[in-house]
């Protein structure tokens, strides 16, 4: 009788490099003299791609930036030069969400598209999804890639999936309420705000249906404060997720190993290395996490720096996976970091503190230089019938406690911050404006 196939995030370690190994020889031959923008970068390094066939002789390759890849789109409109066929090959255009600069559209074929229900499948899996899940994804369904894959995953394993797109964040309330959804998609802000309104509307959350929410887009998952303030309004389990328009969805959380995330290597190649010198890192140091995805083959990216700083974790998982397992999840970005009278302060340390207070409904931080120093203000949105000056003096005392700087908060009137369905943007960089 044949053994069952092991399902590929259960892989042995030897097998998971034997895996990538093989992939990425497969991807090279597929892209090379195909891919104009590759092939051109081969070209460039005096490489021959069918010497490239373990995870060490992909070093020989140089990485690439996002800002490579978006002067690429620039010079060739509308979509660049990385499409390994025809354009009438590719049947969904999905689009960055512009968080660092200009949108980049992407295109995907059917079979790359498959590849990104694979990547869904194997992240349901490890949740813990069920038959019986009733999936809810309150997601505008425009081009951001965001939770289609989530979406069209659930059902493709068949669960039943509601589609948020369309509705204002009262109807997808009643959305959730009237199926009983047991999970939720969304962005940590966005969980944020529909427990928000939830209040409003006089629902119970906590009492509701909703066993677990799938949050991804931003570090909130992964902050300790965040996510304990969104499993206390809902009643449910946060699972942290990450993924890129650029790369697919690539990592998840393990239900036994909370606020850190599980990379899917059997369908990426991930690395760590030093920002500055490009070099990798010593298992358990900070560094910036580079990614080469392997199914993604009519659209694909090789040594990719996403520009997110993560640790491997050197501790075993306690999921029994082999994967590499980022400790913390993603910890900041390499272009977010601020330095404040010679501390560096990413804008995740600022969220940890301020959503530990409840009686904050939401803040902004606006940023500029003052005397040739970076300068914060923190301004704070009350929640109704607290005390402004109380929250003002906590979120103060707490920034100069943990942090080790004096930063201006400032109270702003009930309602007056902006709220957010899609990715919270509450930096402001004065001088940039």
């Amino acid at each position: 009788m044949n053994e069952p196939t092991p399902e590929p995030e259960r892989l042995s370690r030897k097998d998971i490099v034997g895996v990538q190994s093989q992939r990425l020889a497969d991807m090279l031959q597929a892209i090379d003299g195909a891919n104009p923008f590759w092939t051109e970068r081969f070209r460039a390094a005096s490489l021959d791609v069918s010497k490239i066939d373990s995870l060490d002789a992909l070093l020989l390759l140089p990485t690439i930036t996002k800002t490579e890849l978006a002067d690429d789109h620039i010079q060739n409109p509308p979509y660049g030069t990385n499409l390994t066929f025809r354009v009438s090959r590719y049947s969904r255009l999905h689009q960055t969400s512009g968080t660092t600069g200009e949108p980049m559209r992407w295109l995907d074929t059917p079979e790359s598209w498959d590849w990104i229900m694979r990547c869904w499948e194997q992240i349901f899996r490890i949740v813990g999804l069920s038959p019986d899940d009733r999936i809810a994804v309150p997601f505008s369904f425009g081009p951001f890639l965001g939770f289609w894959g989530a979406f069209e995953g659930g059902c493709r394993l068949g669960n039943l999936c509601l589609p948020g797109g369309g509705m204002n964040s009262q109807a997808r309330l009643r959305m959730i309420e009237d199926n009983a959804a047991t999970i939720v998609c969304c962005t940590p802000t966005y969980a944020l705000r529909l427990a928000e309104v939830a209040d409003e509307m006089g629902i119970d959350l906590a009492a509701g249906s909703v066993r677990a929410l799938i949050v991804a887009g931003e570090p909130g998952g992964s902050i300790d404060a965040t996510r304990s303030r969104i499993e206390s309004k809902w009643g449910a389990r946060v699972f942290d997720h990450w993924g890129m328009t650029d790369v697919g969805a690539l990592a998840i959380e393990s239900i036994e190993d909370p606020a850190s995330l599980l990379v899917l290597e059997t369908e990426c190649i991930a690395e760590i290395i030093d920002t500055e010198s490009g070099e990798p890192v010593e298992p358990g140091t900070m560094g910036e996490l580079v990614i080469t995805n392997l199914g993604r083959i009519g659209s694909p990216l090789i040594r990719y720096r996403t520009g997110d700083l993560v640790v491997a974790d050197t501790e075993p998982n306690s999921c029994g996976r082999e994967l590499l397992r980022l400790k913390g999840g993603i910890l900041g970005r390499c272009d977010d970091m601020l330095t404040i009278r010679g501390n560096n302060v990413f804008p995740s340390s600022i969220e940890a503190i301020v959503r530990r207070f409840d009686d904050v409904a939401e803040y902004r931080v606006v940023v500029e230089t003052r005397r040739a120093m970076q300068h914060l203000t923190i301004e704070v949105e009350p929640t109704p019938g607290t005390d402004a000056v109380v929250v003002v003096e906590k979120v103060s005392s707490a920034i100069g406690d943990q942090l080790s700087f004096r930063a201006d908060v400032v109270p702003v009137p009930v309602g007056s911050l902006p709220r957010f369905e899609l990715k919270g943007r509450r930096f402001h960089r004065k001088d940039a404006e």
